[in-house]
């Protein structure tokens, strides 16, 4: 028997541990936080964010590089306003590219040249900029994408969805007041197109032209207004609404996808410190580097190509930045016979479609989506697990459906380009984006649909029957079949965690006992309606007893599915609204 022999100071067992004093520097850390949270009270919303677990997985991050891009635009956005001119007071070029030496031009031109080709690092400073409020739309757009599709928007996050959606729209409208501020040709042309949009505008066109620019096209306050939009009040606007995204995000529990262990009263992952909070300022530094690496090699927007704006001349196959291509096209799409004058006033409905109602269209159908589909589906429940979108097939198939229109705008807008690289007239070509612009997103939702319910189908089948192995083996009564492997319990519980869901039903008694009518009877007809269409011919996951019976005989689960439909196909088909799911 062998003794470890105790410290004399550690002899008495109510002695406690020594611990080490602190070094004068962490001594000079704690006493500043001290005397910080005496006066602000910080240190418990400092420990709860500090606390707080993120889920690890690879499409949360996609916020991240919104978050990012967005630092690094707004960082080199103020290392050029050191050098940008905003003004259009008329100057001649003396600056070091030879070919636009002795041409007249505006300051703000001049300015930008002076940044590209005489400021030490300006012309990457510019592209950083530029790239960087490319990626930052590319990244909130793929974010929002992934957000719809997984159901994240559900309560109780639609404010952050509406936040989400009034980012996005913003993001469009600074971008395109960004790369007007150069004037150059390019610039200046999509400042034409937006004065004839804002004309366009009935009754208050002409007055909203006239304030804007300060008189007749072009002007000399349009750029100074742009540059004051840019880098004040929009920039501001953006920062407010992405603080209050992200205190939303901090305030509530963070989504997750289904898993083993994953509830609605939980989160899995990693807290901010330290785990969190070093992968996030790592990956901070891959997207900055990144940005600067494309814009490194990768030029955009070389102003020097195009020359000063004149009002007398425009840039052949000109076309903005991608975000703003869908308005473009359904300006091209959209037939003249709209126009109509009514009392010598000409409507110019093809112009104000194209241009002043498909954005403000678009970003009103988003928000207004979640309280649609709550209304409809009747689920007033919070949601902190993420759906798989093949397990809401009309979600996604409405979600690839408004993709498809999206998509068929922005292709719509290069119908020139396509006429000549392919040499096909664009009449045709036009003729068949109108046609697309309608066929498209009916038959994406169709097919959207039908492949979630066939990976749903596929989903129960390997729940049930295991996945192939490719062995072959033959039975006793000389019959081959392939053997299956069953799914271990981790994956087969993605694979049926959903719920099973069922059309509102309507109330068969459309007459209270005093015979008078329900009020709101169109209305209950209408949700039962959209309600069936929303979950009718939905799949529902394997329960366990169909899990046993696949299990015990491989046929004996026919017959409860069976007897499921048949219990199903017995309900009235007039159902009740009047009994919500939840």
């Amino acid at each position: 028997m062998s003794t470890t022999a105790r410290p004399a100071d550690a002899l008495r067992a109510d002695d406690t541990t020594r611990r080490e004093p602190a070094s004068p520097g962490l001594k000079k850390v704690g006493g500043v936080a001290g005397w910080i949270d005496d006066r602000t009270g910080a240190a418990k919303g400092v420990g709860y964010l500090m606390k707080k677990v993120f889920p690890d997985h690879w499409s949360f991050m996609l916020g991240e590089i919104a978050m990012y891009s967005m630092i690094v635009c707004m960082l080199t956005g103020v290392f050029l306003t050191l050098w940008f001119d905003p003004t259009q007071g008329e100057v001649v070029y003396e600056g070091s590219y030879v070919p636009l030496q002795g041409v007249e031009m505006s300051r703000a031109y001049a300015s930008t040249l002076d940044i590209s080709f005489d400021v030490k690092g300006g012309l990457l400073i510019r592209q950083i900029h530029h790239w960087s409020a490319l990626l930052f739309i590319v990244a909130l757009s793929v974010h929002m994408l992934r957000v719809f599709f997984t159901g994240a928007f559900r309560k109780p996050r639609e404010i952050n969805w509406v936040i989400g959606c009034l980012l996005s729209m913003l993001a469009l409208i600074e971008g395109f007041a960004g790369y007007s501020l150069p004037d150059d040709l390019l610039s200046g042309t999509g400042l034409r197109a937006a004065q004839g949009f804002m004309l366009s505008a009935p009754v208050i066109g002409s007055y909203l032209s006239y304030a804007l620019f300060g008189g007749g096209f072009p002007g000399e306050d349009i750029i100074p207004r742009l540059y004051s939009l840019h880098i004040l009040l929009l920039p501001g606007i953006l920062i407010a609404l992405f603080t209050a995204h992200i205190v939303l995000v901090a305030v509530q529990k963070h989504t997750q996808y289904p898993g083993p262990g994953r509830t609605n009263d939980n989160v899995v992952g990693f807290p901010v410190m330290p785990v969190y909070a070093a992968k996030a300022g790592g990956f901070f530094f891959i997207v900055f580097g990144g940005i600067a690496l494309i814009s490194s090699l990768v030029q955009i927007n070389a102003v020097w190509v195009h020359g000063p704006y004149m009002p007398n001349a425009t840039t052949a196959g000109a076309q903005p930045d991608w975000y703003m291509l869908f308005p473009d096209g359904a300006l091209r799409l959209l037939p003249g016979w709209l126009e109509h004058t009514t009392f010598g006033f000409t409507w110019a409905w093809p112009v104000i479609i194209g241009s002043l109602l498909v954005i403000p269209l678009f970003y009103a159908g988003m928000i207004a989506y979640p309280f649609i589909e709550a209304w409809v589906t009747g689920d007033q429940r919070e949601h902190h697990l993420l759906d798989r979108p093949r397990n809401r097939p009309v979600r996604t198939g409405l979600g690839v459906a408004a993709f498809t229109l999206w998509a068929v705008l922005t292709f719509a807008s290069s119908n020139d380009i396509m006429a000549i690289k392919f040499d096909l007239s664009i009449n045709d070509i036009t003729n068949a984006l109108r046609v697309l612009t309608f066929v498209g997103p009916l038959i994406a939702f169709w097919a959207t649909r039908r492949i979630c319910l066939s990976l749903q189908r596929h989903d129960r089948e390997t729940v049930l029957h295991g996945r192939e192995s490719g062995m072959i083996v033959r039975g006793p009564d000389g019959d081959f079949h392939e053997v299956h492997e069953p799914l271990d319990p981790y994956e087969r519980w993605t694979l049926v965690q959903h719920e099973a869901h069922e059309p509102l039903q309507l109330e068969a008694d459309e007459v209270d006992e005093n015979g008078v009518a329900r009020k709101g009877g169109a209305k209950r007809k209408l949700r039962a309606r959209l309600s069936e269409f929303y979950y009718g011919g939905a799949v529902h996951p394997v329960t366990p007893a169909e899990l046993e019976a696949a299990h015990h005989d491989g046929h004996e689960h026919e017959a409860i599915e069976s007897a499921n439909r048949a219990d199903e196909s017995e309900v009235d088909p007039v159902r009740s609204v009047g009994a919500e799911r939840h």
